[in-house]
């Protein structure tokens, strides 16, 4: 079988994900047009010999990117972004999908994924990987010959191409290894097609060597008048920024090794397909060299930057954290993609996101999760000691109680404040105003019987299945008619990433802590050594390196970085974790009789209003007083790794039998 199959088959897909319109004709994109476009006249000739349409087909080829969130329910390409599948976080500490409907709980918390089955949730057929790769380089094939069109634009079109293709070859390359290099299109005519997969050497200097050619023609940014239609495109410096994250992830553990991950007999290992065939330190020095030199851009040309509260409250440092990962405009995003707000009416957050809270979405984080965002001073969160030192009833929310008023005054928030930017917890108000980050509105009540948890976290069911919701790319009512962007890079994701660089290249333990601690700063955390003195983070690799990975969890949760910092650095401890939820249970004192006990009752839609008018009522007051269990999942949702340990072959994804037996040369990654 043939390689163009591969590279042909679906491309129909490009069309309908990136069908775009001139002034004065629609015009099919991808590979369509070669059959015959609208008008019934438009060829491939006549497509790149008009200037507009070869910007319009372009920006076809962006809409082919993946898109991290799940917003549709399709089982077109991509399938990714479908809510039947799943995203990958939930396979991680962090997060938890109680959504039974869902691939991942039918294939990957059961085990039972295989290499003939429908395929893993990043298909390698399935997400307009080859029909984007394909598309590219008709454009970089054809480009020279478009009339009306300057130089320089040809110039920075080809670059974006070479960036998309790179891009989209990192994406694979996370999941599946060493990857057959496309280096152009087939023209349907060849005599056969012989593609055999490369080494993740090969695979690396191949998508580095692009954005290198894509770098040097590039502009840095766009600003200004520009910024407000050009952001969305590659530029250097996310060229420069992608570069720095595939020399880390080619660096980690999982490919740069003394030892391959399954042992070594399997033939990817000897063809070190799936890792380097030995530990080279050179690799960590390469991601350090990147880094710097991405930053020494950044100090020369400017624009981006982490978004810094402008006053030491918790409602500033929120808002920072918040505008610097979801608005457009925020200096923080690198590099994002975006989809359109076509599929319902202007709420498209609302309706794409979560809405209705439904199990769909029951992206449920994990009380082993909400334990790794400190306290607000930086200090770490504890659950033993601090039950021991009974701070459990200010671990969210803290203030004071007023005579007739019934909402708690001067409201405290006690922890890291992006842990109320991730997670919905227990007596925070729920509103968030785009425009200052101040909370307001009805609290969040997590408790067995709240308002908002209902009997979620007694049932295990639901948004509220641990005890906890997702809120991260939740932003609320503020974010009405707003275009969600996926990030694909920011920058505080670079920070982070130059601080593992600088610690894995140099054992630099003082600029790494220079790096995370920039991070912590921007939400009012002190710094990592004087927050943890029993720990040696100035001398001990390993524990300054947990920290550095709880620390990208907190920043970068729901991004998919947690997932692959675990895959990269092989931690099959952590996959093999029993995971746990909390439930809170609601106290309340008889005043007559003095007796405490449990209430399943709302306050909000409850007591609050029926006990409105008498002070003395046992519900007038927004309660405090609760009992805490910190509770395993139950069997319903158990992982496989749980229960019988984690198989190596997980690191990374299976091949589609169907592609194997092609025969264009796709080895099948070890265990499947």
């Amino acid at each position: 079988m043939k390689i163009h199959k591969l590279l042909f088959g679906g491309l129909v897909a490009v069309a309908a994900a990136a069908g775009v319109s001139s002034c004065t004709d629609e015009i099919a994109v991808g590979s369509e047009f070669l059959d015959k476009a609208p008008s019934g006249g438009t060829t491939k000739d006549s497509v790149f010999h008009n200037a507009e349409y070869t910007r319009q087909f372009v920006a076809g080829i962006y809409s082919l990117q993946y898109y991290g969130i799940p917003y549709r329910s399709s089982n077109d390409s991509p399938l990714s972004a479908s809510y039947w599948k799943g995203k990958l976080d939930a396979l991680t500490d962090i997060y938890h999908l109680h959504f039974s409907g869902s691939m991942l709980y039918g294939s990957y918390y059961s085990g039972s994924l295989t290499a003939s089955t429908d395929g893993p949730i990043y298909g390698f057929t399935t997400e307009n990987f080859w029909e984007l790769i394909r598309s590219a380089y008709m454009l970089l094939e054809n480009i020279d010959g478009v009339p009306g069109m300057e130089q320089s634009e040809k110039d920075r079109l080809s670059a974006e191409c070479k960036c998309l293709i790179a891009s989209t070859y990192f994406n694979m390359f996370k999941c599946y290894g060493g990857l057959p290099i496309v280096t152009g299109t087939f023209s349907g005519l060849d005599g056969s097609y012989s593609l055999p997969r490369a080494s993740v050497d090969r695979t690396v200097r191949f998508m580095t060597g692009l954005l290198d050619e894509a770098s040097s023609v590039l502009p840095w940014a766009y600003t200004g008048t520009a910024a407000q239609t050009e952001t969305g495109r590659w530029t250097r410096a996310a060229a420069m920024a992608l570069k720095c994250k595939i020399f880390q992830f080619a660096a980690s553990p999982l490919f740069n090794s003394d030892q391959p991950y399954y042992g070594g007999s399997t033939e990817a290992e000897r063809d070190s397909l799936v890792w380097y065939g030995s530990y080279r330190q050179d690799l960590w020095d390469s991601c350090r060299t990147a880094c710097r030199q991405f930053f020494n851009e950044v100090a020369a040309n400017g624009y981006y930057r982490m978004v810094m509260p402008t006053a030491n409250t918790q409602e500033a440092y929120r808002y920072a954290f918040r505008y610097g990962y979801v608005n457009q405009a925020s200096p923080e995003v690198v590099y994002s993609v975006r989809v359109t707000n076509s599929t319902h009416d202007s709420k498209y957050q609302g309706y794409t996101l979560m809405y209705g809270r439904n199990e769909r979405y029951a992206y449920t984080p994990t009380a082993e999760y909400v334990e790794m965002f400190p306290w607000r001073d930086g200090t770490p969160f504890d659950w033993h000691t601090d039950s021991v030192a009974g701070r459990l009833d200010t671990m969210f929310v803290k203030g004071d109680r007023v005579e007739g008023l019934q909402d708690l005054q001067n409201r405290v928030l006690t922890r890291d404040p992006r842990l109320y930017e991730t997670v919905y917890v227990n007596g925070v108000p729920q509103q968030t105003n785009w425009t200052d980050g101040n909370a307001t509105g009805d609290i969040c009540e997590n408790w067995v019987g709240g308002t908002d948890a209902n009997q979620q976290p007694a049932t295990e069911q639901g948004f509220f299945a641990t005890g906890f919701a997702n809120k991260k790319y939740v932003v609320g009512s503020c974010y009405d008619r707003q275009f969600p962007q996926w990030d694909v890079i920011r920058m505080s994701d670079m920070y982070l990433t130059y601080a593992e660089a600088l610690l894995q290249a140099d054992n630099d333990f003082d600029g790494a802590l220079r790096y995370i601690d920039l991070v912590r700063s921007r939400v009012g955390m002190r710094g990592l050594v004087e927050c943890n003195p029993d720990k040696n983070l100035t001398g001990d690799k390993n524990a300054l390196l947990e920290e550095l990975l709880r620390e990208r969890a907190c920043e970068l949760g729901f991004e998919n970085e947690r997932y692959f910092d675990l895959i990269r650095y092989k931690r099959a401890d952590i996959f093999e974790k029993h995971l746990h939820g909390l439930r809170i249970w609601r106290m309340q004192t008889d005043p007559t009789t003095g007796v405490r006990d449990t209430v399943t009752t709302m306050w909000t839609n409850g007591d609050k209003r029926t006990s409105a008018d008498d002070p003395t009522a046992p519900g007038f007051y927004e309660p405090t007083d609760f009992e805490y269990e910190r509770f395993p999942f139950n069997d319903d949702w158990v992982r496989l790794a749980w229960t019988s340990g984690f198989d190596a072959k997980w690191y990374l994804f299976p091949f589609p039998q169907t592609e194997i037996n092609k025969g264009y040369g796709l080895i099948q990654n070890p265990g499947w």
